[in-house]
């Protein structure tokens, strides 16, 4: 068989094999089969591309460069990911996200370089995967800075909006000059330059309320950046891996944007940052402090707790405490469920990954549409955090940055219980009227610490 035959034929048999991992992934029984499936997959499409014949017929160039590449680059991430906290995992889905769309369009710059990107049609896409990958890459070094903390504020131009125009406009002009001469190595310098700042230009002013959608907004770009570059090679597999990408992320990007209420043109053009969370009225009353016993308390003598989960638990690494509380009032006849945001955290699915390490069942964890009608019911909303997913002026105030956003309504249980650092408004900047709320009280302190004294209570009461 004809070895350029046999390669498409393996590629083809990979391409299902994706598809099939990423049917898997919809559902927390399976997700981890599809996503092994899916690891197969790029193993074998990797392998099999060795036996690529070439566009001399040679077969591959600098194999020994390419074998020392993957080792080198599988055996940083290997590390990397035994090493990485729960904590830090959006960074670093951020951070590898960047690099798919920084090798992408390192591709098309060796095309380029090689003078093999000089018909039309080819170009173009060289060109257009080249931008979208450049963006990517630097997009995702900001979005990996931010959340790591190495860059802790938000920079906002003057006219920012009218910069990343111009910037884009500039940028895309550029690239029509480079297909009509793809030789001109001054051009394409500015380019890849002008590009890169676009994506740092686009995603220094964007807070962490945000952050979730830029995250899957970059993925899609990458997606795309590997689909355009995959023609550009001629290789079907990267065309279906960057297409597969690119669809999915695009399709996780609308939905993170519909549950915010926010248009993907407001998350980079209007982002919520701590400047501008300062629209809204003004939150009046005062928060009210509770004690862990207090809190105990009102749990173990109630009928049904609702658990809404944030990045405070997150950062305290209390999901394993949680559940143990859980498990503790299930043994007392409490029914104790857990709540998601789909932006709760810093990524999408960020609290489901923490629940499910913890060894939370997937029916006790709730999706906003499902658990939303039971919090009146509910004896206690116990909110570990959480900031903007259950504010309640996402209701009420037409003025908030966060108008109109679906809300969890914990502020409509019976108590509502919430776990926080400080007295600070949250990573977004925006003031919580729940905090102010009648029926709200507060609990002090790190949640794992919180957490482990309401254990200890419950457990003292039960022996009691």
């Amino acid at each position: 068989m004809d070895a350029k035959v046999l390669v498409n034929a393996a590629y083809f048999a990979v391409a299902v094999v994706f598809i099939l991992g990423l049917k898997a992934m919809s559902s927390p029984l399976t997700a981890r089969k599809g996503i092994v499936w899916a690891g197969y997959a790029m193993v074998a499409a990797t392998l099999v591309t060795f036996l690529w014949p070439g566009h001399d017929g040679n077969g591959m160039h600098n194999i020994g460069l390419m074998v020392a590449a993957i080792a080198i680059g599988g055996a940083a991430a290997w590390w990397s990911g035994k090493k990485v906290a729960m904590t830090d995992m959006p960074q670093m889905v951020a951070i590898y996200n960047g690099m798919g769309g920084g090798a992408a369009a390192a591709i098309a710059a060796l095309e380029f370089a090689r003078g093999e990107a000089h018909e039309p049609l080819v170009t173009t896409l060289a060109v257009i995967g080249s931008l979208i990958g450049s963006v990517a890459f630097s997009g995702s070094c900001i979005a990996f800075a931010k959340l790591q903390g190495i860059m802790e504020k938000t920079y906002r131009l003057p006219a920012q909006n009218a910069v990343n125009v111009v910037l884009a406009v500039v940028a895309v002009a550029l690239g029509a000059f480079i297909v009509a001469h793809p030789d001109h190595t001054g051009a394409l310098l500015a380019f890849y330059g002008l590009a890169l700042f676009l994506g740092v230009i686009l995603t220094t002013p964007i807070g962490g309320a945000d952050m979730p959608v830029v995250i899957s907004l970059l993925n899609a770009f990458t997606g795309l950046a590997v689909g355009f570059e995959g023609f550009v090679l001629g290789n079907p597999a990267l065309i279906v891996a960057g297409i597969v990408v690119g669809a999915s992320g695009t399709l996780l990007t609308q939905l993170m944007a519909k549950a915010m209420n926010r248009p993907i043109a407001n998350v980079i053009f209007t982002p919520i940052t701590g400047a501008a969370a300062g629209g809204g009225e003004a939150v009046t009353g005062t928060m009210k402090e509770t004690s862990a016993l207090d809190a105990a308390s009102m749990m173990r003598f109630g009928s049904k707790v609702i658990v809404i989960p944030g990045y405070g638990m997150a950062v305290a690494g209390a999901q394993h405490k949680v559940w143990e509380m859980a498990q503790l009032l299930e043994e007392a006849g409490v029914e104790c469920v857990f709540a998601i945001h789909p932006v709760a955290g810093r990524m999408p699915g960020h609290m489901n990954v923490l629940l499910a390490e913890a060894g939370v069942p997937y029916d006790k964890i709730l999706d906003l549409e499902e658990i939303n009608a039971d919090f009146p019911q509910a004896d206690v909303a116990l909110v570990i955090g959480a900031n903007d997913v259950v504010n309640p002026v996402a209701r009420t105030d037409k003025t908030s940055p966060i108008y109109g956003m679906p809300i969890l309504d914990a502020d409509r249980a019976q108590n509502c219980i919430v776990i926080k650092r400080g007295k600070g408004a949250g990573y977004s900047g925006i003031e919580n009227a729940l905090f102010y709320a009648d029926n709200c009280r507060m609990l002090y302190g790190s949640a794992q610490q919180a957490i482990a004294e309401i254990i200890h209570h419950i457990k003292t009461m039960e022996e009691a």
